[in-house]
């Protein structure tokens, strides 16, 4: 009877009826209705990642994360659930890839090679930096650096989804979703870091905060975005891994501010 009750109510009534009645058939609807943003999620992060990450594993997190977020959002506010919820499903796969360690140590240590000569050059010469520059710094030919910057593409999707600060959740591109109840201290370091991100895309190259504006505010996958530039897939792999680590280099650093300041 429940469930033939639940299946007629609407959105509001949905969230009314889980939310003040505690009522478990509206919280399987909610559920339901929001599979398709793990589905989005899931596929949008399967991008780029090694064939042995199973699909069906990250929708298994996401829907873990699609769980947390219907228990925990607040519907009084008037907030988007989809981006809320969508930002919950991310960061429940991310956890669920970082547990698993996917990324072979190789690769991680090449990553954070480039994105400290990106951080020391361009902090040194106050400009973006070519490429040139950089394989000269790393002691490399320009050939080896694309392959360099190849290998490192696989786990650069994830990279502005690593967390702020070691010891908390927050992850640096979540700073533009609303959360409840900030403190002063919190808030002024969060519009720094803004800032500073803001700061750090104008500095890319333009091919890069192209790649950059059509993946994260466009909304376009990788392949897509190589057919809008007219360029292959792994070189809008690679334009993305640079400007990725360009941007991690510029953050990491001010997070060492912000932590010498508190």
């Amino acid at each position: 009877m429940s469930e033939q009750k639940g299946s007629h109510l609407n959105h509001i009534e949905l969230w009314i009826q889980w939310k003040e009645h505690g009522d478990v058939e509206a919280k399987k609807r909610l559920i339901e209705n929001h599979l398709g943003t793990v589905e989005y999620v899931s596929s949008r992060l399967a991008i780029g990642l090694p064939k042995n990450v199973s699909k069906d594993d990250l929708m298994s997190n996401g829907v873990m994360g699609l769980i947390d977020a219907i228990e925990k959002f607040d519907y009084k506010r008037g907030l988007q659930f989809e981006t809320y919820a969508s930002w919950r499903v991310r960061g429940a796969i991310l956890d669920g890839l970082r547990q698993g360690d996917w990324v072979p140590r190789s690769v991680r240590e090449k990553a954070r090679k480039i994105e400290d000569a990106y951080q020391q050059l361009e902090q040194k010469y106050m400009r973006s930096v070519s490429d040139a520059e950089i394989s000269n710094f790393l002691d490399v030919s320009e050939r080896e650096f694309q392959t360099m910057l190849q290998d490192v593409a696989v786990m650069s999707i994830t990279s502005l989804e690593d967390p702020i600060r070691e010891e908390e959740s927050e992850t640096r591109m979540s700073l533009i979703v609303d959360e409840k109840a900030k403190n002063p201290d919190r808030s002024v370091n969060d519009f720094v870091l803004k800032d500073l991100l803001m700061k750090g895309i104008e500095k890319l190259t333009e091919k890069e905060r192209t790649v950059v504006s059509l993946l994260y505010y466009e909304d376009l996958s990788l392949s897509e975005i190589a057919e809008v530039m007219s360029l292959s897939p792994s070189r809008i792999s690679q334009l993305h891994s640079k400007a990725i680590l360009r941007l991690r280099g510029a953050l990491d650093k001010q997070r060492g501010l912000l932590m010498q300041d508190m």
